[in-house]
C-alpha cells in the first residue's frame, strides 16, 4: 500500500500514452516555432509544418481521449447519479445503460472513422505525402479501445465511478 509520500504507480500503457502525447506536443511546438521564426524573420517558412502539426494534433487528442477513459478523467455530468447513490438497483441499471450507450457511440464512431480510413487510403497529403488514412485512423483506434474498455466494465458489472466530487456538475 503506497504511503502519502510515495507517488501512485502509473500503469505501463498510461505511461506510454503520456509519453506519446508529450512527444507529439514537443514536435508540434518546435515545428510551429521554427516556422514562425522563418516566416517572420526571414520571409520563408516550412510548408510541412502545418501538415505535420495537424496530423500530430489529431493523434495527440485521440491518444489523450483513450488514456483518459480508464482513469475517469472525461467530463462527467453526475448530478443525477449522485442523487441515486442511495438507490443501488437504479444506480446499477443506470451503469448498464451508460456503458451500453458508450459502446453504441464508440461503434458508430468506429464505423464512420473506418469508412474515412478506407477513403483516405487512396490519397496522400499535399506536402508531406503521407496517406490521408492516417488522419481518421486515431479516431477509429480510440473508439475501438474505449468501446472494449466499456464492454469489459459491463461484463465485470463494474459500478460507475462517482468520484468526481471536486467538480460536481
Amino acid at each position: 500500500m503506497p504511503t502519502p509520500d510515495t507517488p501512485p504507480t502509473v500503469p505501463p500503457l498510461q505511461r506510454l500514452a503520456n509519453t506519446a502525447m508529450a512527444v507529439c506536443l514537443a514536435i508540434m511546438a518546435v515545428s510551429v516555432f521554427v516556422n514562425v521564426v522563418l516566416r517572420y524573420g526571414f520571409g520563408s517558412g516550412v510548408a510541412a509544418s502545418e501538415e505535420l502539426s495537424r496530423l500530430l494534433f489529431v493523434w495527440m487528442v485521440f491518444i489523450g481521449a483513450t488514456a483518459a477513459y480508464p482513469t475517469g478523467e472525461h467530463m462527467a455530468f453526475n448530478s443525477l447519479l449522485v442523487a441515486m447513490r442511495n438507490k443501488p438497483r437504479l444506480l446499477a441499471a443506470t451503469a448498464v445503460l451508460v456503458r451500453l450507450l458508450v459502446i453504441l457511440g464508440c461503434s458508430l464512431l468506429a464505423w464512420g472513422a473506418w469508412q474515412q480510413v478506407v477513403v483516405g487510403m487512396g490519397s496522400q497529403s499535399v506536402v508531406l505525402g503521407y496517406s490521408t488514412a492516417l488522419l481518421p485512423l486515431p479516431a477509429f483506434l480510440c473508439s475501438v479501445a474505449i468501446g472494449l474498455m466499456a464492454l469489459w466494465e459491463l461484463v465485470r458489472n463494474q459500478p460507475l465511478d462517482l468520484g468526481h466530487s471536486v467538480e460536481l456538475e
